[in-house]
């Protein structure tokens, strides 16, 4: 019986600091103090999807030699209530560590609801002795303060467009994938800051031992964001533009604009259009809480950009 296929962000998740690309010196220092003394405070890890909060949470909890048994993982968006909180929570809390600590890991835990989060205070404070939480968090003004004050925050940047880049090819040439830089170029576009989904696609449109052109892609496993960059370089804006205006929800509509904004090069390579691109986007990002309808206000914006001085 051949192998199941493993999905290429576990077999390329770091396990050790080692392993971690940190863009600040100070945390990977901080990191490193905690796990040689072997000890943590609450801690509440924030940033954009796939950046690697999950992944410095579990290299944290491993770098402790914490027990497994010892470790309770919830992910708050599915497990959200009080009831989770006074259950689930508190009786593993109550019970004795294995070791000499343990964790409970909340991951997403801008999901969890503001009864749940005012419910967990006393938690925190009760069980402080041998239990540490760790939580992370796409938005971290969606944590009640009293949370913010009962943890260290810690906010995950983005690593830059090229490194992002160089870790994408890293992984491909280790698979032997055989690709085009311009193709990949498309798919770090579309996908840019988050690694995970930028790996997941690289793995779903590697095909035959060769990562497939966008317009050759199974579109199944595809993004109208990755159509939509491959027909910006091709000078189909027209096109690109009815693309994103017909497949963007409206629940996407901030994230669509962080993700203009941080593709300000599809829009002008010069330094004077790109400060014009930012002005755009966010007169856009402005407007979109004043118009009725969101298509015409996103059709509108990009018609302002596909008309700057390239």
């Amino acid at each position: 019986m051949s192998k199941i296929k493993q999905i290429w962000t576990e077999s390329y998740r770091p396990s050790t600091v080692d392993g971690y690309v940190f863009k600040d010196n100070r945390l990977r220092e901080q990191v490193n103090a905690w796990i040689k003394e072997k000890s943590i405070p609450h801690i509440l890890l924030s940033g954009g999807p796939g950046v690697g909060k999950s992944t410095l949470a579990k290299i944290l909890i491993n770098g402790l030699n914490v027990d497994k048994y010892d470790v309770l993982e919830i992910n708050a968006s599915r497990e959200n209530g009080v009831d989770e909180v006074r259950n689930k929570i508190t009786n593993f809390c109550s019970t004795m560590p294995f070791g000499d600590i343990k964790i409970v890991f909340l991951d997403e835990a801008d999901g969890f609801s503001a009864a749940g989060q005012a419910a967990l205070r006393g938690t925190m404070e009760q069980f402080a002795t041998n239990v540490r939480f760790i939580l992370t968090c796409n938005y971290p003004n969606k944590i009640i303060p009293a949370l913010h004050s009962r943890t260290q925050s810690i906010h995950i940047d983005t690593i830059d467009q090229v490194e992002f880049t160089t870790r994408a090819a890293t992984v491909l040439v280790t698979e032997n994938i055989e690709f085009e830089l311009d193709t990949l170029d498309t798919y770090v576009k579309s996908t840019y800051p988050d690694l995970r989904k930028c790996l997941n696609m690289l793995q779903h449109n590697s095909n035959n031992g060769k990562l497939q052109a966008p317009d050759s892609a199974d579109m199944s496993t595809s993004d109208y964001k990755l159509s939509a960059v491959d027909l910006f370089k091709k000078g189909k804006i027209r096109e690109a533009r009815q693309l994103i205006c017909s497949q963007a929800r409206p629940e996407e509509m901030t994230d669509f604009f962080k993700w203009c904004y941080t593709n300000l090069d599809l829009w002008s390579k010069t330094d004077d259009g790109k400060d014009d691109a930012i002005l755009i986007i966010r007169n856009g990002l402005v407007n979109s809480a004043l118009v009725a309808d969101q298509e015409i206000n996103i059709s509108a914006m990009l018609v302002e950009l596909s008309n700057i001085e390239k």
